[in-house]
């Protein structure tokens, strides 16, 4: 069962990204801060969980939640500044849209970047330990994947609707295979060594 909160008098809100290993695509993150009392059986890390059940969980968590945001970074912004500062950068956009002032953050990871004075506490494998940070974890995700799905109706070679930019062996061979489009992240390596040699 996943923890209510990490101190019982304070203002929590969670915070985890989804799609920092894609290959295309921008890098969201969410906030979230729920109820000290909020409990839910199914709410866990968004991998754990089937895609119509993440879409469930987003509207309870929408409607249950004192407040959320989704921060967005684009690919643009991930080549410049790099994925890890891009990661923290949308969780700073997401707290920025946060109607209540949390008074400490639960982040996912073990790195993160303070966020103006509030205090932050990083726990790796967070998403599986706090509900908030879960419920970070499945906004993120469903925010993204609904990104990434719109972007495959333009570009259905790549196979988003499948990987959601993720770096399968179908996203890689499309990318062998036509190029890049105006969304994949120019400075990560989107093709193994072995696959650029013209043997």
């Amino acid at each position: 069962m996943l923890r209510s909160y990490f101190q019982k008098i304070l203002v929590e809100a969670g915070c985890d990204e989804a799609g920092r290993g894609c290959l295309a695509g921008p890098v969201y993150a969410a906030a979230v801060i729920l109820p000290k009392d909020y409990q839910n059986k199914i709410l866990n890390d968004s991998k754990q969980i089937s895609e119509k059940k993440r879409e469930l969980l987003r509207i309870e968590i929408e409607k249950e939640a004192i407040a959320f945001g989704v921060g967005i970074v684009d690919n643009i912004e991930i080549d410049e500044i790099n994925i890890l500062n891009a990661s923290f950068l949308a969780m700073h956009r997401a707290l920025d849209q946060l109607k209540t002032k949390p008074e400490l953050l639960l982040i996912d990871g073990n790195r993160f970047n303070p966020y103006t004075n509030i205090p932050h506490k990083c726990i790796v494998k967070g998403d599986a330990k706090f509900l908030s940070i879960a419920a970070a974890s499945i906004l993120a995700k469903t925010y993204r994947d609904d990104f990434m799905l719109v972007a495959h109706q333009k570009h259905p070679e790549y196979a988003w609707n499948k990987n959601k930019g993720y770096p399968t062996k179908e996203h890689r061979s499309a990318i062998k295979k036509i190029g890049t489009t105006n969304i994949h992240r120019m400075s990560f390596k989107l093709l193994p060594e072995q696959l650029k040699l013209d043997i």
